[in-house]
């Protein structure tokens, strides 16, 4: 049974609210930190190796070194809820059932990094989610941990939810910063960094909701004992969205030294594909990322189990590997049409683009209008390498990473299931593939017992 630090309350009745949270301990962790010193609460937080689960994987403690503490102006923490990449839905979780636990880490943050205002920038769609997240805060106000000189350190804070108006591009933190600011949310040149010029051109990091919630736990443990959990660099517990072709798809915390394929077909976790059906392919880290055919997904290239590790996933490169990114794991049977996804995700970053940067503006709807024509029945041979050219001209030449997000699904869909297009062409009659071909399919090397 694996650890859990951010949901293993989840279950609690009531947890929701202030005085269920805080008989199960919660805000002790604020309590401890409220008697360090900031630069002590920074040492944990590099100790504990937490790193980004928004979707970069980047250490956090190194993040908040980075900002830049000049005299007489204000410094900002805002998190990054604008949950928006298909496939994901951890963070959600998270606000609607345990806001505290949010709201108790951006407290510990904001004190570590010397920051009086704190934003929470929510996707525009969680339209019920403000107001659980708002009760929360006048919840811990009314027991003195948000407001003025919090139990008396002299320490203020003011925190504030802020509605997007459901664009997926603010989830990119710069963009995010360009809304709450009233702007159109376009991604900004960098440099500078938010953590020098961020949120009204004053020092700023951005963080994701499971990120900020996690330095409770780690306050609380102790970051030598935090990063104890998991593997290598990849410490600690991770939240995990999972669906598609599974028994029991949810959101999953689980420790990073598990196997994939544990994850897949154990009880514990997704309980392996319904009525017995193979394993076709994978999106383990949101759509954003890579696809990644049976057979590589439950192995590396060198043979060993894959892991659920930031490390592990990628092992290999894009060529036989993929990333965790933002924890949506996606699972694909043996009957589902990797063209027919291809489309559906192109057609997302088509219409979610920005349209700043021509690559991205141009090339995003011509991926779609490809995959759409090869998927009708109406592709020639051309075409497929037509969209490897197309996307290879997005990759790397956008401002933001939405251009990139867009070209990996094809790519790789290309890289590993190319005979799957080309079966498309030279089957024009038929809309949609069924049981095609054999090629990336794998049945478990090892099915792992309920619960192990």
């Amino acid at each position: 049974m694996s650890k859990k630090l951010l949901l293993k309350d989840a279950h609690v009745e009531g947890i929701r609210y202030f005085d269920t949270y805080r008989r199960q301990g919660g805000y002790e962790a604020l309590e401890k930190a409220l008697k360090m010193a900031p630069e002590e609460i920074l040492e944990e937080v590099k100790a504990s190796g937490l790193r980004g689960r928004g979707g970069a994987g980047f250490p956090t403690g190194l993040k908040w070194s980075f900002l830049a503490k000049p005299e007489g102006v204000p410094r900002y923490l805002v998190v990054n809820a604008d949950e928006s990449e298909p496939g994901t839905f951890k963070d959600r979780y998270l606000m609607e059932y345990i806001p505290h636990a949010l709201i108790e880490g951006i407290i510990i943050s904001s004190f570590c990094l010397g920051a009086k205002t704190a934003y929470i920038y929510i996707r525009g769609e969680f339209a019920w989610i403000p107001e659980i997240l708002e009760q929360a805060i006048e919840e811990a106000r009314a027991h003195g941990f948000v407001g003025k000189n919090i139990h008396g350190t002299g320490f203020d804070l003011e925190i504030y939810v802020q509605r997007g108006a459901g664009a997926y591009i603010c989830g990119e933190e710069t963009a995010l910063l360009e809304s709450l600011e009233g702007k159109r949310g376009n991604p900004r040149l960098k440099p500078p960094f938010p953590a020098v010029k961020g949120l009204y051109q004053s020092p700023t990091v951005v963080n994701n909701v499971e990120t900020i919630a996690a330095v409770a736990p780690i306050l609380k443990m102790g970051g030598a004992e935090y990063a104890k959990i998991g593997l290598g660099k990849s410490t600690g517990t991770k939240l995990i969205s999972a669906c598609g072709n599974i028994n029991k798809p949810g959101v999953y915390e689980i420790e990073m030294n598990i196997t994939v394929e544990e994850f897949i077909y154990s009880d514990e976790y997704c309980g392996g594909i319904p009525n017995g059906k193979r394993l076709k392919a994978c999106i383990p880290g949101g759509s954003s990322v890579p696809i990644v055919p049976a057979n590589l997904l439950l192995r590396t290239l060198n043979g060993e189990p894959r892991m659920m590790t930031y490390e592990s996933l990628a092992d290999g490169g894009f060529a036989t590997g993929t990333m965790m990114g933002s924890g949506g794991f996606i699972v694909l049977d043996e009957d589902q049409c990797v063209v027919r996804h291809t489309m559906s995700l192109a057609h997302f970053y088509a219409h979610e683009s920005c349209g700043q940067c021509t690559p991205c503006r141009e090339g995003t709807p011509w991926l779609y209008k490809i995959l759409k024509k090869i998927e009708e029945g109406h592709g020639t041979m051309a075409d497929i390498d037509l969209l490897w050219d197309v996307q290879s001209k997005i990759e790397g030449n956008t401002i933001c990473p939405l251009g990139d997000a867009a070209a990996w699904p094809v790519a790789s869909a290309i890289r590993h299931f190319r005979d799957e297009f080309e079966w498309h062409v030279l089957n024009p009659e038929l809309s949609q593939r069924q049981n095609y071909g054999l090629a990336g399919y794998a049945e478990p090397i090892v099915a792992p017992a309920a619960n192990s």
